[in-house]
């Protein structure tokens, strides 16, 4: 009885098709099957292209009005401002290059409209055009390349100059670890194949290394004194990973088997920042939507407070996501402070003899 059915079934779908073939013959007898446009239709795809300018228009104002508020708020650090410039009249030129060609574009799309008799016109070459628009481009890119590496080669500048706090950075699968270099502020020798959780080596320094014994390991948060210049050393014990600080315009990969570098001068505290009227707009505004969630009894809705943090910019695994630290920068007697209620290296390791 279901096989009866079944081919019922098909029978009666392969006769509806069919029915639905022949009304769709007869309906194109008298439709035009013209393939070639009109001049109606040209009017028309000229018409259509100043919509889409001008939808492209409003669109990137609505950008501007809606998302300019989610960017990062002024730079931490002193490299931070010219950082900030240069990509400011980046897109400022940016800006007023597509604005200018889009409208060309649209517009001659529509004044060079085919139309009934109207031929195109071709020119072999005009030197005078040819010229202006070669050589604009090349002097607006090569004064952005020269000023990209003047400020590239300021801001790798990487020196001893100025008492530099020793920072490393250590990365792995998928959490930071800060070393710092302690009284002598000079990093002990570190390998990964000296490694050993039993004793919580977990960096791989070198105990024999006399500038090892007084550094010190945090797993918790990254500590930075304002207005201090920071240098910093990073490894990476896997793969690789990129150590990403947003608010200081800082970035640089960890590299498994070297060691890389990165330099900058906090300029504004964690609680500086914190009254900074574009940072307290985003709190509310995440404390806002976090509170609508907490009303409707769904996760990530406790209360924000804004930080520094130290993210992972390179995809190192299924928990990358996760891979981030606060950085807190703080005065000079604060992080003194702080400093002295860490343990050293060595007395980590006395403790662990015992």
């Amino acid at each position: 009885m279901t096989a009866l059915l079944t081919i019922a079934v098909l029978v009666l779908v392969a006769i509806a098709i069919w029915q639905m073939t022949k009304i769709f013959e007869l309906s194109q007898i008298k439709a035009d099957n013209s393939q070639i446009a009109n001049d109606k239709d040209n009017k028309y795809n000229g018409y259509l292209m100043f919509a889409f300018l001008i939808f492209l228009y409003g669109i990137t104002i609505f950008s501007f009005w809606k998302y300019s508020k989610v960017l990062l708020p002024e730079a931490a650090s002193e490299h931070g401002g010219e950082y900030d410039n240069l990509m400011v009249v980046s897109f400022i030129i940016i800006f007023i290059v597509q604005t200018l060609t889009q409208a060309l574009l649209h517009y001659f799309s529509y004044k060079y409209r085919g139309e009934k008799g109207k031929k195109a016109l071709f020119y072999a070459d005009n030197d005078r055009l040819e010229f202006i628009w070669t050589i604009i481009p090349v002097v607006v890119l090569a004064g952005l390349i020269l000023w990209g590496l003047y400020t590239w080669t300021n801001i790798m500048d990487i020196n001893d100059e100025d008492d530099p706090l020793i920072v490393e950075l250590y990365a792995q699968q998928f959490n930071w670890t800060v070393r710092y270099g302690g009284e002598d502020n000079v990093l002990g020798e570190a390998n990964v194949r000296m490694i050993d959780i039993d004793r919580a080596n977990i960096m791989g320094l070198d105990e024999g290394d006399p500038n090892a014994g007084d550094d010190i390991i945090v797993k918790s948060e990254l500590h930075l004194p304002v207005g201090r210049k920071v240098n910093f050393k990073m490894r990476s014990q896997d793969v690789l990973h990129s150590a990403y600080m947003p608010h200081f315009r800082a970035q640089m990969n960890c590299v498994p088997g070297m060691i890389t570098q990165f330099s900058y001068t906090p300029t504004i505290t964690t609680e500086e920042m914190r009254l900074n009227p574009d940072v307290v707009d985003k709190v509310k505004r995440v404390n806002g939507i976090r509170a609508e969630k907490a009303a409707q009894g769904l996760p990530n809705s406790e209360p924000w407070e804004f930080d520094y943090i130290l993210l992972c910019n390179k995809i190192c695994g299924k928990s990358h996501y996760n891979m981030q630290m606060k950085i807190i920068v703080e005065s000079e007697e604060d992080y003194n402070k702080w400093m002295a209620e860490q343990q050293t290296f060595a007395a980590t390791m006395a403790s662990t003899q015992e």
